[in-house]
């Protein structure tokens, strides 16, 4: 009879645990991270404004055609000044990096003819990456939340505790 009632303590307590999966697992989703660059097509020297939204750090905005921009945590703008010696009709990629996550959107320099985006042979666009693979959540304290830890230790604690109450509780009136 005790064997039953440590194992419904033991599901009890397990069932809790999984229950906080989700929210732990949410926590590494990118799809509310957005860039934007307004506007998309500019002349050399104008000034183009930078949005990220849906990231809870500083964000750091670079490209071959401005010097790198950092939108501060809590904001969601900046400007840049194009170099005005930025080539005419050239398609400039510009990076937008929020931790672990990048987005890029084209930017491109008015006059003359614009140079198509497929093409291998652009000078202002490398075939090959600078930087390695942006991938994974950046170690195991990436996205670290000491409220929603400290949040599921209490549930947890307070699911097993009931538990463990109960079973005891229920042995005492049996007179065991």
């Amino acid at each position: 009879m005790r064997a039953i009632r440590v194992a419904s303590a033991a599901l009890l307590g397990v069932s809790a645990l999984a229950m906080t999966a989700p929210a732990a697992q949410a926590q590494g989703d990118n799809s509310g991270f957005w860039a934007t660059v307004r506007p998309t097509t500019v002349e050399p020297g104008e000034h183009v404004r930078l949005r990220a939204t849906g990231c809870e750090q500083s964000v750091t905005v670079s490209s071959g055609v401005f010097d790198t921009v950092t939108i501060p945590r809590r904001r969601t703008t900046a400007w840049a000044r194009v170099d005005r010696d930025a080539r005419r009709g050239a398609v400039y990629e510009v990076s937008f990096y929020c931790g672990t996550f990048w987005q890029s959107v084209d930017l491109t320099i008015a006059g003359g003819r614009p140079d198509r985006p497929d093409r291998p042979d652009r000078p202002d666009r490398p075939e090959h990456p600078e930087h390695g693979v942006r991938a994974g959540e950046g170690g195991t304290l990436a996205g670290l939340n000491l409220k929603e830890i400290g949040l599921g230790a209490a549930l947890i604690t307070a699911a097993l505790g009931t538990a463990y109450h109960l079973s005891r509780r229920r042995t005492d009136e049996d007179g065991s």
